[in-house]
């Protein structure tokens, strides 16, 4: 066995908190390698090429680039720098932990305002019980509000605080490689970055990122190989190709992945398949080219392979050694996800109706989603689906929606299991920012939800940062509370606590349901003779149907109206006629605000155009017989 290095390649993992600025990092640093051709139209957050991704402003799925960089410190030629660019938000850990699979080494991103926030904690632990080098960048050094002495002393404690929790699970953790983590400071959307300390609300003494780039190539490590080992290659993520069909992008370990070659595919369940490789391609900045063949620590694409998944092993088929499968964090958070059933199914011509096209979806979802489970619930039009976070679900229905499906999803609830006989529920540790004036606010709505305060500081610029630890179901519908509450003004951030014990019930909703008694179109007499008490989702000349919830009522029960009565009309004229300036605009739910504002007995009808809670009884009768069973029973 002989250890070998490939001097000409970096794998580098850009990680860190939501919105801290790492897409827009890779786009500088792809523009000044000249990763694109001098008349090429780019895009702005160029790596975020899903249509959400975009409209979110967010990371949602781990994505590859390659640059290749042959400035001042490629002292021996060009080098490629491989860059995966993972999410920020802690609803998609799995494409984190994935994406970590792929590299030597990562750059934590921190913003120079905010500091290391419960993201960068989750992305970080990775990081380190991977053992990968962490290059530490201070971002967005030109915030006028930026205090990067400080953030720099937070980061280097959570680095410090993770290695000594770690001490025990990980005992060959090298604590002078932590203590040593080289910093640099940064504006990614300025392109610049530097080695050497900038006042706070001012850009880097230099106007590149040469830092950065001889930072990279000095602190995190070539790939290492056994040139004498068989080869090794791990599926790390899937794509696909109109005309090639499904792609595997893998990362080669060991030995030398050849065009055209017979490789033995090593599956989950063992079973060893020999499949010949139709097609190679590497990547370069956005585009994928075709390549004869592929080396250790190469990130490349291979066609040729049906039905494999993320985990899988391409090996020799003559010395066949599997490598380890990708393990994920446990789910959640889950929800009942099934075809429409409600009396307005299948208005537009065209859409995908049958439980057969939502259950073949469901399953390709499963294909590339390393941390989504889907569980048989027994019925046959309907499955719970199992995922990391309310986010990451709603991700999944928008995206059928948008698809052309028509579900029934149910209220989001929280995965339980018991230990030594007891009821244990999952947990999150919220980070929350806002203006000082709210403290009071912000405590007695998290009081309300089992939150308990872990820990309070005040920076002294008029904000405060608090944490907390509360049960997953606190959260399920608390983010617009907590805008409400704020004014729109705190920022709140959650991640995974492990399980405790069941908190007891909690009330997140005050206020009841007002539901429609009848089929028919909206009215606006109708409206403006209820709008005093109830504020409404409907406007008029809308179709509703019996048991939809078209407002919300300002008491805690829910009610039955009538909104599609309309005026009884005589020849007399009145002077007093109506006035539709009167009548107030109704208030329109994004999918996540209905996922949130829907209580047990209620669920959400998806449609492409679109988003209606109802009840799961639609019968009014029926439903007032479950309440008084359940009254019964809770008395006796």
């Amino acid at each position: 066995m002989a250890i070998a290095l490939r001097s000409d390649i970096r794998n580098v993992a850009i990680v860190a908190h939501v919105d801290h600025g790492k897409t827009t990092l890779v786009d500088a640093m792809l523009g000044q390698t000249h990763s694109f051709s001098d008349h090429a139209h780019v895009e702005e957050r160029a790596m975020d090429s899903n249509e959400l991704e975009r409209e979110k402003g967010i990371t949602i799925l781990a994505k590859n680039t390659a640059i290749t960089y042959n400035g001042v410190h490629a002292t021996e030629g060009p080098i490629t720098i491989n860059v995966i660019d993972t999410p920020g938000h802690a609803d998609f850990g799995g494409e984190v932990e994935r994406g970590l699979s792929m590299v030597d080494g990562v750059v934590l991103l921190v913003d120079a305002s905010e500091g290391p926030l419960p993201q960068t904690r989750f992305v970080l632990r990775k990081a380190l019980e991977a053992k990968l080098p962490v290059i530490l960048l201070v971002n967005k050094t030109d915030r006028p509000d930026a205090r990067i002495d400080e953030v720099v002393a937070e980061s280097q404690d959570l680095l410090l605080g993770l290695a000594s929790d770690m001490a025990d699970d990980v005992p060959d953790l090298d604590l002078d490689a932590i203590l040593d983590v080289p910093v640099v400071y940064a504006s990614g959307r300025n392109g610049a970055a530097s080695l050497t300390k900038p006042e706070n609300g001012t850009l880097p003494d230099n106007d590149d990122l040469e830092p950065l780039f001889g930072a990279i190539l000095e602190h995190i490590p070539a790939p290492k190989y056994d040139d004498e080992a068989p080869l090794q290659a791990w599926v790390t993520n899937l794509d696909a190709s109109p005309f090639l069909g499904r792609l595997a992008l893998l990362r080669v370990f060991n030995g030398t992945l050849k065009k055209g070659e017979t490789v033995a595919w090593v599956r989950h369940d063992g079973q060893v398949k020999n499949v010949r490789i139709t097609e190679l391609l590497k990547t370069r900045a956005l585009d994928r080219y075709p390549a004869e063949s592929a080396g250790p620590g190469d990130i490349v694409a291979v066609a040729g392979f049906e039905d494999i998944t993320i985990g899988e092993t391409l090996a020799d088929p003559d010395d066949v050694r599997p490598l380890p499968q990708i393990h994920v964090d446990e789910p959640a958070i889950s929800m009942t996800i099934g075809t429409n059933t409600s009396p307005l199914v299948g208005k537009v011509k065209g859409h995908k109706l049958t439980a057969r096209m939502v259950k073949d979806r469901l399953d390709r979802e499963l294909v590339g989603n390393v941390s989504l489970k889907i569980v048989d619930i027994g019925r046959p039009d309907a499955w719970e689906v199992q995922g990391r976070g309310e986010l990451a679900l709603a991700i999944l229905v928008e995206q059928m929606r948008r698809e052309g499906f028509e579900l029934t999803v149910g209220k989001p609830q929280v995965v339980t299991k018991r230990v030594d006989g007891k009821l244990h529920e999952p947990y999150e540790h919220l980070t929350i920012d806002a203006p000082e004036e709210y403290l009071g606010a912000i405590t007695q709505l998290m009081a309300s939800r089992k939150g308990r305060m872990d820990n309070m500081a005040n920076h002294g610029t008029g904000w405060v940062r608090m944490e907390f630890i509360v049960p997953s179901r606190g959260l399920i519908g608390f983010r617009t509370e907590f805008l409400t509450t704020t004014r729109g003004t705190g920022i709140a951030n959650a991640i995974s606590h492990g399980y405790e014990e069941w908190a007891g019930e909690i009330v997140t909703r005050n206020n009841g349901s007002i539901v429609a008694d009848r089929s028919g179109v909206v009215t606006p007499f109708a409206i403006i003779a209820l709008q005093e008490r109830m504020s409404f989702f409907v406007n008029p000349t809308e179709e509703v149907y019996e048991g939809m919830v078209i407002g919300e009522n300002s008491r805690s029960d829910d009610m039955d109206v009538n909104i599609t009565k309309e005026k009884k009309l005589t020849n007399m004229r009145q002077s007093t006629s109506d006035t539709f300036e009167s009548m107030t605009p109704s208030r329109q739910l994004s999918l996540e605000e209905c996922l949130e504002f829907a209580r047990e007995d209620e669920c959400v009808e998806v449609t492409p155009a679109n988003v209606r809670i109802r009840k799961v009884e639609l019968d009014a009768q029926s439903r007032a017989r479950s309440t008084s069973r359940l009254k019964k029973q809770n008395q006796n």
